[in-house]
């Protein structure tokens, strides 16, 4: 059960210091961090691109990919140990490798003259061809291209001509091969470099698609040139408008011929040109850093692209990138960029997907680390702000919630091993490097105010801030010392160790005690308050070196230490002693953390590429997880949200996870309104082995006491600080405010951070109103919103765009005059006063939609164009826009113009109870849109806002939040009392199993009208006689012999289901059996049954237990009650849309009436046949069911029709968070699809088989039994 779960993930940037790290295909791109290529896929439905997977077997930098022009699931990469490997993307896996490429290959690229070969070249060459998928698959090499005189930077197959290509090199020549001429080696050199020796390296080539001659070169120092490789001549150079610019890639722009654009390397500067000029027609500024790699898209993307890079994700272009306006073109200039899409790849790690013909980003993911992610640590007074510290030579600041870079630190600082926040509300950090010192870095002024070079050139492992007193910094280098000096450089303690120190920690509960880890293998204790140098305590035990101690936050003087010997040791400074070695890991042991809540846990992450969670009681791992793709080195959690942790590796990635799961009996003790001592403990209660968790730290004690303070119905604050504290970011706050308000809270009570989330209706128009008066007050403040703060004039220009949104037309008209935009202005001051032409502004209004043009946005809302305007953000993925205008028109803030002065009030109600309807779907459309994204809980948001409270909790249910839903569900009552049930149900068939039967029977005494649940737990609990009868007790049902006579009562009296439920409930179970199958072959062997007038009966036989159903003489009931749940199943998952499961559940039950001696009236040929006819009727191809197929489908339909209607609320396919993540090493196929599983993964019974968490909780909802057909039953809650 205990599984830890990946909630977040912050993808690395694009490395740039190799040239080909991006490449694109069809609807895919991919770009390469050092050690990863992350690949991202156009999402068809919300017309964004999402990340689809990360390919992680490169151990060195990967030095240049490529996509394979026939096959767009296939790509090549290389990297620095030598290895080329084949991907299948759409398998995500490595399809060939080839180990040694003798010499690292510095460019790649297909083979245009056979399907299966892929070139590559090393600096020097020559070049070779690996033939990977022939008959008999090996290395040629070419026979001309070797031996050149000066080194290779890239080659270049030509795409038509067969055979032929050129190479670039460093000394800024060209060689070009092909078949059948003389071969040409270190021709076209730039003139200015004829007779000298210089170099100037080829940064660029790209062959003319419309000739078989022609190509482009670019040279660093020497710009673009365009020139002939038959007649070796140079045609145009093309000239720059500074001699500053300079030029590190280009492409063609396939859609138009001619065209081509560059990007400069110093400015983030995007030239557009066409061969026929000299000088470029236009260029546009992207952002402030520089150019690193360029790649149009072949193919133009099947829908027109949309406008933000997503709908939410909006208004998160990192405040640290200058996202620059689209230009206004002077009209000498204006003409329209070529259509298509260019990945963009920055020298900051940047990487974008710009739409150069709607002059805008459809996707752009700022500011990635592009190395090794050393360390990672929250904000000490902001859960939410997390920062992370890399080999690339910077410290980043990311938000949590939206997943974006905040703040980078200023400069390069080298190689960034550690860092540390000030205490408290301080906002500096600290940050150690491996030559350059340490320094403090002040967040807010965006500067470095201090360094400390004491271990001079020496690198620096580990820095720490204490934070009992925060004056004190502690560092420990290569030099052997650990160093405590204050804040101001004045040094206090230098404690010299034998070998180099990797890492020191302040104890917490000791201002002046502080433990370091050696080289020498020990670790030491050092006591400030005395004036010795000599440590306290030396602990020896590990048999290599030691890297980070952490002294435990809730038990006093016990520390732990991680080690290159690959174990956790745990030490007690008290007795002196190590008192356990936690082993496992088989690889050294770098990030460690303790728990601050539950004192027994403790976590680590080694660069055997996976984090493991430890029971430091008795020594067992509870759990190990294998998602990172390199060495795991930082683990940290802030202690206000103490069961979200983050991690970094060598990857490039940050994860966050959830702890939740480890302990996830406490926050049903909470629900359950158990005592406080089932929830809150000292740590010598919680340390006793084997004892359930519980929590000893200072956010539940906080709590604890917050809520001994209130009188009255303590509950629903209870239950909402205790699940906010459980839950990771992304969303349970902003649920818990919605709630607060539909329960009636006071305004005035909303935190400040309500409004950046998923506001109710009832005011979204106001907040957004004040959010765009303060934008219209701000000035520029001094140290502005992060680096490139928005000027006065993008102020404006959101405020504007926000009345806009929210109807307010008049303010809307100042605002754009302020700003010099008289057109908009007069076009929409007649939705003002009404005297205009309002044809005329429709026409323009539809013209300008047709261009996919934003500007048709005022003209429709002055005319009252809500429809056509909510269908166009829609049409382009841009759902919260289509819902702050649905909104306004709710509120009355946007209607038509009226030509005469008569009231229309009539007309008025009928258009508001339109606009809610609006409302109401754009709210559905944008919580599915986050549902998909995989954040159930901010989809339950949507829902809340528009007080749809039954698709609320099916959104938790559906991501399987059970225990949030609980909570949400109590505290909302009576509205939500169906939902909550079916929730609680849910929980208590987690918890049918050994040691918390009693939790089980406690969430279902929470039910009203709970009989049956109650009697379906008591008949699977498997217990003694004695445990039995005190279990039934509790929840009031008669003895075993009394079941007995009560089952032949029910018999006699006709009663089937109490019998079977007695029966059940009885010494001999299998009584139940034999009646309730009969009963349910009986039914289907006539025509008019339907499914829910079987399904309650074999639910209830489902409960017989596991021990009598498995033995051997039950083999026949057993296979057929299998079968009957199975096909009933099939039957339920298409009611409740489960599509991934149906096949499977009607495969399963093929194969069961094949292999098992039954006789029940079902035929496998039936089953084919209603299993095409639902695949017809309802999946999206193009050939028409048959008429037999449609009649098929129809009894179908009517046979899965439920009798009560709120049955259908919960329908729609189960999607858990991070569903969407790519995991890295764990690489698990589904037995029934046979591809690969995206996200969590369920391993069924015999350990070995697997189906993703999704499949296996949607099989679980219609068929209580495992998949493997062993008669177990399947629990993945």
């Amino acid at each position: 059960m205990a599984k830890v779960k990946q909630v977040g993930l912050l993808a690395a940037g694009c490395q740039p210091w190799n040239k080909d790290v991006c490449a694109a295909s069809g609807d895919r791109f991919a770009y390469c961090a050092t050690l990863a290529i992350y690949i991202y896929q156009l999402d068809q439905q919300y017309n964004e691109f999402k990340l689809r997977s990360i390919m992680s077997e490169h151990k060195k930098t990967i030095t240049a990919i490529s996509w394979s022009p026939d096959n767009p699931d296939l790509f090549a990469s290389a990297s620095a140990d030598n290895l080329l490997i084949i991907w299948n993307v759409a398998e995500k896996k490595a399809v060939a490798r080839l180990d040694n490429t003798k010499g690292v290959p510095v460019s790649v690229s297909w083979c245009w003259n056979s399907a299966d070969g892929v070139a590559f070249v090393s600096q020097r060459g020559p070049l070779c061809i690996w033939d990977y998928g022939g008959s008999d698959p090996g290395v040629t090499v070419h026979k001309e291209a070797h031996s050149f005189l000066s080194d290779i930077c890239l080659f270049r197959w030509h795409p038509t001509k067969k055979g032929k290509l050129v190479f670039g090199h460093t000394d800024g020549s060209l060689s070009v091969f092909q078949p059948g001429s003389k071969s040409q080696k270190h021709v076209l050199r730039p003139e200015s470099l004829e007779g000298t020796d210089e170099e100037d390296p080829v940064s660029a080539l790209e062959w003319d698609l419309l000739s078989a001659d022609y190509l482009l070169v670019s040279n660093l120092h020497n710009g673009i040139r365009l020139v002939d490789s038959e007649g070796l001549a140079c045609i145009t150079s093309f000239c720059f408008p500074s001699a500053a610019a300079s030029v590190q890639c280009l492409a063609w722009v396939p859609s138009a011929p001619g065209m081509f654009i560059t990007g400069d390397s110093q400015v983030g500067v995007l030239r557009v040109w066409n061969v026929s000029r000299s000088t470029p027609l236009d260029s546009f500024k992207l952002k402030k850093t520089g150019f690193h790699a360029l790649h149009v898209l072949n193919s133009p993307l099947t829908k027109k692209a949309q406008g933000s890079c997503s709908p939410s994700k909006s208004q998160h272009t990192s405040s640290t990138s200058e996202a620059v306006p689209p230009p206004t073109l002077s009209q000498n200039r204006a003409f329209s960029l070529p259509p298509g899409h260019a990945v963009c790849c920055f020298m900051d790690g940047g990487v974008g997907l710009y739409d150069m013909g709607a002059k805008k980003w459809d996707f752009l993911r700022d500011l990635g680390h592009v190395e090794t992610i050393f360390d990672c640590k929250f904000k000490p007074d902001d859960p939410n702000l997390l920062a992370t510290a890399s080999f690339d030579g910077t410290i980043k600041i990311w938000d949590t919630n939206t997943l974006t870079a905040v703040y980078t630190s200023p400069g390069n600082e080298g190689v960034v091993y550690s860092l540390s926040w000030a205490p408290g509300d301080l906002n500096c950090i600290a940050g150690a490097t491996s030559r350059n010192g340490a320094f403090i870095w002040d967040v807010r002024k965006g500067k470095i105010i201090t360094r400390f070079n004491e271990h001079g050139k020496n690198g620096i492992f580990c820095i720490s801030w204490s934070h009992k007193d925060s004056k004190r910094i502690a560092t420990c280098s290569g030099d052997g010392f650990c160093i405590i000096r204050t804040i101001d450089g004045k040094i206090l303690h230098k404690y010299k160790h034998p070998a180099a120190v990797f890492g020191c920690d302040w104890s917490q509960n000791n201002k002046d005690m502080i433990a370091t880890g050696c080289e020498d293998k020990n670790v030491r204790v050092y006591y400030l308050a005395t004036s010795s140098d000599q440590p306290l305590k030396v602990f020896t035990g590990h048999l290599a070196k030691v890297f980070h101690v952490r002294w435990s936050p809730l038990r006093e003087g016990i520390l732990c230490s991680g080690s290159d010997d690959g174990t956790v040791r745990i030490w007690d400074y008290t007795q002196d002693a190590c008192i356990n070695v936690l082993s496992g890991h088989t690889a050294p042991v770098r990030g460690l953390m303790w728990n601050t809540e539950v004192p027994y846990l403790l976590i680590s992450g080694s660069w055997d590429y996976t984090i493991r969670v430890w029971d430091t009681r008795d020594g067992t791992c509870l759990d190990t997880v294998y998602d990172h793709g390199a060495d795991v080195y930082g683990l940290t959690c802030h202690q206000n949200r103490p069961f979200t942790m983050a991690s970094c590796s060598r990857d490039s990635t940050v994860r966050l996870w959830s702890l939740t799961p480890l302990i996830s009996p406490l926050l049903l003790n909470i629900l359950t309104e158990q005592p406080w001592e089932k929830i809150i403990g000292n740590t010598d209660t919680a340390m006793v082995p084997g004892s359930p968790p519980l929590l000893c730290g200072k956010v539940s004690r906080d709590i604890k006491q917050e809520l001994d303070k209130l009188s009255g119905d303590i509950r629903t604050k209870k239950l909402r600080w205790f699940s906010e504290c459980f839950s990771p970011p992304e969303g349970s706050s902003n649920l818990w405010d919605l709630v607060f308000v539909i329960n009636g809270q006071d305004d005035s009570l909303l935190p400040a951070s309500y409004s950046k989330g998923v506001m109710h209706m009832k005011h979204l128009v106001k907040f957004k109103t004040s959010e765009a008066q303060e934008l219209t007050i701000v000035k520029m403040s001094k140290f502005g919103g992060g680096i490139g703060a928005p000027s006065k004039e993008e102020r404006l220009k959101e405020a504007a765009e926000i009345h806009l949104r929210l109807g307010q037309i008049q303010r809307y008209c100042e605002l754009m005059v302020e700003l010099g935009q008289w057109e908009k202005a007069l076009s929409v001051a007649p939705g003002v006063s009404m005297k205009y032409w309002k044809k005329l502004m429709q026409r323009r209004a539809d013209q300008l939609m047709a261009e996919d043009n934003d500007d048709a946005i005022p003209y429709c809302i002055a005319t009252g164009d809500i429809k056509k305007l909510v269908a166009f953000f829609t049409s382009r993925g841009q759902l919260l826009e289509a819902l702050l205008i649905a909104q306004g028109a709710c509120e009355g803030n946007i209607r038509s113009p009226q030509s005469s002065s008569i009231s229309h009030t009539t007309n008025d109600v009928d258009n508001r109870q339109q606009y809610q309807s609006l409302l109401h779907n754009v709210c559905k459309k944008l919580a599915e849109w986050y549902f998909q994204d995989g954040c159930s809980v901010l989809a339950a948001c949507c829902h809340l806002a528009v007080d749809n409270i039954q698709l609320a909790l099916a959104s938790l249910i559906r991501g399987n939040e059970l225990e949030l839903a609980a909570c949400v569900g109590l505290v909302l009552g009576e509205a939500a009392n169906q939902s909550t049930a079916y929730c609680l149900e849910l929980l208590a068939r987690k918890y049918m199993t050994t040691p918390t039967w009693e939790l089980s029977a406690d969430l279902l005494q929470m039910i009203p009208d709970n009989h049956v649940l109650l009697a379906k737990l008591c008949a699977f609990y498997p217990g003694s006689v004695a445990e039995i009868s005190q279990l039934r007790e509790r929840c009031g049902l008669p003895s075993l012999d009394e079941c007995k006579t009560l089952a032949e009562e029910a018999v006699r009296d006709g009663d089937l289901f109490s019998a079977v439920k007695f029966h059940l409930l009885s010494s001999e179970p299998e009584h139940a059996l034999q009646i309730g199958v009969d009963f349910v072959k009986e039914q289907l062997s006539g025509s008019d049954w339907t499914v829910d007038s079987v399904q309650p009966i074999l639910d209830l036989m489902s409960y017989i237990r596991t021990d009598r159903l498995i033995l051997t003489k039950l083999t026949q009931a057993r296979s057929e009650l299998l079968i009957l749940c199975g096909y009933i199943g099939g039957l339920l998952a298409i009611r409740k849309s489960y599509c991934s499961i149906v096949p499977a559940l009607y495969e399963y039950t093929s194969q069961l009436l094949k292999r098992r001696e039954v006789c029940v009236p079902l035929k496998i040929e039936q089953l084919t046949v209603e299993l095409d006819a639902w695949r017809a009727c309802t999946q999206l191809n193009n050939i028409p069911p048959s008429e037999s197929q449609r009649e098929e489908f129809i009894c179908l339909e009517r046979r899965i029709l439920p009798t009560e209607p709120a049955a259908l609320v919960l329908s729609g396919a189960d999607y858990v968070t991070g569903s969407n993540l790519p995991s890295h090493s764990d690489l698990h196929l589904s037995c029934f699809t046979g591809h690969r599983i995206q996200g969590p993964v369920f391993l069924l019974e015999d350990n070995k088989s697997a189906i993703s968490l999704n499949d296996a909780l949607m099989w679980a909802k219609v068929n209580p039994f495992s998949p493997l057909g062993t008669g177990l039953r399947i629990n993945p809650f």
